[in-house]
């Protein structure tokens, strides 16, 4: 069924994170975070992001991505990074590793991505004709269940009215469409990165987000619309700068924000987090 693209918003903005009360902060248990212009600029991960991500594991927190990127580069995440977890192609499945074991879950509606294949690709193709200067981005090889299109990711750059006009394009076809910094990622079935960390927090740590206290338990942080049903289901969201210049293409912003643009933005939450838990 079609929906209707996103007109401009003059939404709340997000306050100074200066202003997240201690208590809330040492109340949380789980740190969820993007990954893309949240703890990368210019698409190279920033030695801050890294250190953060390292100094949270380390200090005890159950920490995941929850990201549009692919499957394979879920792999190597869930190898590689401190984390306990990663959300892949938002939302389609979970990686973690039990006794060094990648071990994964897959979302209730993700459904046979075989199946699927070809109506992305026909979509995929509608965009491609209409949208002139669209292209296929280049980690779909590595992708399960969705299809991405480059705007942003590498030039020529394209602008966020030619992402919403993709966006219109893809749902206007019967799929889930979501506008990240960088890429317009399509999908069929009815999934988002807030039902997979509820499924996934669900299956893996029996804690339910339908429970405030939970609710009070989890921190995510993030910087684009594609991060908007995370922002909407948590009283404890925070975008990293940058996410300023897109709150006029998003009805839920974060509650806070910091003063420093991606990864050191992410370092900077960090930093306040790991004090009020000292």
């Amino acid at each position: 069924m079609a929906t209707e693209q996103h007109s401009l918003h003059t939404p709340r903005r997000p306050v100074p994170l200066s202003r997240w009360p201690e208590s809330h902060r040492r109340g949380i248990r789980f740190v969820l975070c993007d990954i893309d212009d949240t703890l990368t600029r210019e698409n190279r991960l920033q030695a801050a992001a890294f250190d953060a991500l390292w100094r949270l594991h380390n200090a005890g927190f159950v920490v995941i991505p929850v990201t549009g990127r692919p499957a394979g580069w879920c792999d190597a995440i869930i190898r590689q990074w401190p984390v306990d977890a990663v959300i892949g192609e938002n939302g389609a499945f979970t990686y973690y590793l039990e006794n060094g074991v990648r071990r994964e879950i897959y979302h209730p509606e993700s459904g046979d991505p075989a199946k699927t294949r070809e109506a992305l690709e026909r979509i995929a193709a509608r965009v491609f004709r209409e949208v002139p200067g669209t292209r296929m981005a280049k980690d779909q090889p590595f992708r399960l269940y969705d299809y991405a299109v480059d705007f942003r990711e590498e030039p020529p750059f394209l602008d966020f009215n030619d992402a919403e006009r993709i966006r219109g394009i893809c749902e206007s076809e019967g799929a889930e469409a979501k506008v990240s910094s960088i890429h317009v990622n399509f999908w069929i079935g009815r999934y988002d990165k807030r039902s997979m960390v509820a499924f996934t927090l669900n299956q893996l740590w029996n804690v339910s987000v339908d429970d405030p206290e939970v609710l009070d338990t989890v921190l995510f942080c993030g910087d684009s619309p594609n991060d908007e049903p995370m922002f909407a289901l948590l009283p404890n969201s925070c975008g990293v700068a940058n996410v300023l210049e897109m709150l006029p293409f998003m009805k839920s912003p974060p509650t806070y924000v910091t003063e420093a643009p991606h990864g050191e933005g992410f370092a900077e939450l960090v930093q306040e987090l790991l004090v009020a838990h000292t």
